[in-house]
């Protein structure tokens, strides 16, 4: 395949009597959420639509705030993080979206770099790091390319890239897969398995491809009306506990178009110092050319 080499880099999850309910409509997203996800685990979570899966993985990015219960990360408590800590524990987080994200002005190794510079890394250290996570995802050769010049597999794989560079503990795909076709959606699959594998990262991958859970042999988390209503290795277990959580329709969670502005006003708050502040505008302009 392609070579991936590095150390351990994981964190442990852990739901304890986790409720969300959102105030505007009262609507209650998590219902009493007991879940404990070890460190370098592989889970995939199913759930039809308005199950809950956008809350459960907001409250792992702290973008939602638990009603009650607990969400601890690598021991940290979230419900009691102060709000100036947020952007560097989400440092921990690479996010991996169903519409790749990237920005189509920029080659690949820019879209990859764009993720360091938002956090101030040295030039020293963003070419070392781009050039290793472009190595792991098999990509080095088309550094230079642009996302236009890219499969929709490839394009997905700069995605993931970005996800890495920043050495995350905790890889959140959510329907990485829902915009290429089967054979490049286990290729992705296939990658995410080795870096699990070979760097030990904790991954999370919400979707609703039966054939790619069927496919591996991983731990499976049903969500049905805010609760889990199956935990288990045995991939046909959980679909027959909830078979209509699993279903070939898009998640909707973060599925938006691209557009350069949307990738600047998530990154920043994903890692910069700044970007839980109100008013806080990113220059990006170093970035641009401008």
């Amino acid at each position: 395949m392609f070579p991936l080499s590095g150390g351990v880099n994981s964190a442990m999850i852990d739901f304890i009597n986790v409720s969300k309910v959102y105030k505007d409509n009262g609507a209650k997203a998590l219902n009493n959420v007991t879940l404990h996800i070890d460190k370098g685990e592989f889970v995939f979570v199913v759930g039809a639509s308005g199950a809950g899966k956008s809350t459960f993985l907001k409250t792992i990015m702290r973008e939602e705030v638990p009603t009650s219960g607990e969400v601890v990360i690598d021991g940290q408590n979230l419900n009691k993080m102060k709000a100036r800590k947020v952007p560097y524990y989400r440092r921990k987080l690479g996010i991996v979206f169903q519409d790749f994200r990237l920005i189509p002005t920029k080659t690949v190794y820019e879209n990859v770099a764009f993720a360091m510079h938002v956090i101030g890394a040295s030039q020293k250290d963003i070419s070392r790091r781009v050039a290793y996570a472009l190595t792991l995802v098999g990509l080095s050769a088309k550094a230079k390319n642009y996302p236009n010049q890219l499969s929709g597999g490839e394009q997905q794989r700069v995605a993931l890239a970005r996800a890495l560079v920043n050495d995350a503990e905790i890889i959140i795909a959510d329907e990485p897969t829902g915009n290429i076709d089967p054979e490049m959606s286990k290729d992705i699959v296939d990658l995410l398995e080795q870096i699990n594998i070979n760097k030990k990262n904790t991954i999370i991958m919400v979707t609703h491809e039966v054939d790619l859970i069927r496919h591996y042999n991983k731990r499976v988390v049903t969500i049905k009306n805010g609760s889990v209503v199956s935990d288990t290795a045995h991939p046909e277990v959980a679909r027959a506990a909830s078979p209509e959580a699993v279903v070939n329709t898009p998640s909707g969670y973060y599925y938006a178009p691209t557009e350069d502005a949307e990738i600047e006003d998530f990154l920043k708050s994903y890692g910069s110092e700044d970007g839980e502040e109100k008013g806080f505008k990113l220059d990006t302009s170093a970035f641009r050319g401008e």
